[in-house]
């Protein structure tokens, strides 16, 4: 998943960049500041795709004695960086767009419709590749392409209008619209990479739901001490204490884990730790505020 990730977020690093080029060109030849201040969006734009594809490259990398857990989250970090850089931009664009209301500028317009005619082709085209994707990072880059595929659609119908019409003030009108959709998806995609990194647990899963789904187990008597959490909002990880009762043998504590992992799988979770205890046993975590008793566990012998 992790490489065909990368691959889809290099595509779309390509199209943009190519696309940034032709128009910067495209700006200088028309006179359109507006298409001008959009290539140098879309050359940010290709610097945090650059930067998402290569922390998506790393995320693909096994787990080491250094990360044990892999470098999965790399990925989410990409996110951030992406949607931290499409915030920025935004908020450029707003001012830019502004200060366009304030003082109008001419625009040569044929040039700007088959400007924007190829920029709906190139951007839809690169939305396409990542909008499937399912990582955070995809997700984060796909609202960076999305911004472009707005624009470009807003600069395709405007210019027909002011072609007609010669009503410039549009254009900076809907640029506010479009940006402030942007900034919208991009503060809510923001919400959710920080809930990763903050190791908030998935909204997909209900833990007293899945607390009374694995108790079902005649062995298994209690389920406490869950911690649940997601490393790049995709894989889930899960720590829990399982009790049983005191006349169970090894065999059945060993089908009593195997009735976990399956249960955890059916919830999406593949990477489980699970501590299993007796029902006179005390728990000692925190959670559990018990300090171990020794004598009631080692016997007379360690009296």
């Amino acid at each position: 998943m992790a490489k065909k990730s990368a691959n889809n977020i290099f595509t779309a690093f390509l199209l943009n960049l190519i696309f940034a080029v032709i128009e910067l060109i495209g700006g200088i030849f028309t006179n359109s500041m507006s298409i001008i201040a959009g290539s140098m969006h879309d050359f940010s734009d290709s610097l945090s795709i650059a930067v998402s594809w290569f922390l998506e490259k790393k995320s693909e990398k096994k787990p080491n004695k250094k990360y044990t857990y892999g470098y999965s989250r790399f990925s989410t970090l990409g996110a951030l960086i992406s949607s931290i850089i499409l915030f920025a931009t935004s908020i450029a664009v707003i001012y830019g767009a502004v200060t366009r209301i304030i003082n109008p500028a001419p625009v040569h317009y044929e040039g700007v419709l088959v400007l924007a005619v190829l920029g709906l082709v190139i951007n839809g085209l690169a939305v396409y590749k990542v909008a499937r994707g399912s990582s955070l990072n995809e997700k984060s880059i796909s609202l960076h392409l999305l911004d472009d595929v707005f624009g470009w659609a807003a600069i395709l119908i405007m210019g027909i209008i002011m072609r007609v019409f010669d009503i410039s003030i549009l254009d900076p009108i809907v640029s506010l619209l479009i940006t402030a959709f942007i900034l919208f998806g991009t503060v809510k995609n923001l919400k959710s990479v920080f809930e990763v990194f903050l190791e908030k647990a998935p909204k997909d899963v209900d833990m007293q739901e899945l607390r009374e789904h694995l108790i079902k187990n005649a062995n298994i008597k209690d389920i406490h001490h869950i911690h649940l959490w997601t490393l790049d909002g995709i894989n889930k990880y899960v720590t829990l204490h399982a009790e049983v009762t005191e006349e169970t043998n090894k065999g059945e504590i060993v089908v009593a884990k195997c009735y976990i992992r399956q249960g955890l799988k059916e919830y999406g979770i593949n990477h489980s730790s699970i501590e299993i205890e007796f029902e006179n046993e005390n728990c000692t975590d925190h959670e559990c505020s018990v300090e171990c008793d020794f004598s009631t566990h080692l016997g007379h012998g360690h009296e």
